[in-house]
């Protein structure tokens, strides 16, 4: 294993995951509306729908989706010894990319949400 997959699979294991379902402070679930898993950052909930040829982040805000315009995200995948990387783009209300990703049960996923050029917000998840 490299340094680099190392210490980014070191960065995963001490910080949050995402779960299913989750309470926000002010009490309301966060749950997935798409079948993915879900995180919260900066107080905007964010769900990862990971499938073998598909990535997509549907980002809501106390339940409203956001707009996606002007933003893109690049994921990382652990996936075992496995690190893929790949940009989001806006599709159809959602930040999406297609591809060949691995994303078998436990594979960590690092999202760093981006707009106008500046991150805005890094989401970890553990895919289920």
């Amino acid at each position: 294993m490299k340094i680099s997959q190392l210490l980014t699979a070191l960065a995963l294991a001490v910080s949050g995951t995402a779960f299913a379902a989750d309470k926000h402070a002010d009490g309301h679930e966060i749950k997935p509306m798409h079948g993915g898993a879900v995180a919260e950052a900066k107080d905007i909930d964010y769900e990862l729908v990971a499938k073998p040829d598909k990535l997509q982040l549907y980002m809501r805000d106390h339940g409203k989706p956001l707009d996606p315009s002007g933003m893109a995200a690049k994921i990382t995948l652990l996936s075992g010894s496995d690190k893929q990387e790949a940009q989001l783009q806006p599709v159809d209300g959602k930040l999406e990319v297609t591809g060949s990703f691995k994303v078998a049960a436990g594979s960590k996923a690092v999202v760093a949400v981006t707009k106008a050029g500046k991150t805005i917000a890094s989401v970890r998840f553990t895919l289920k």
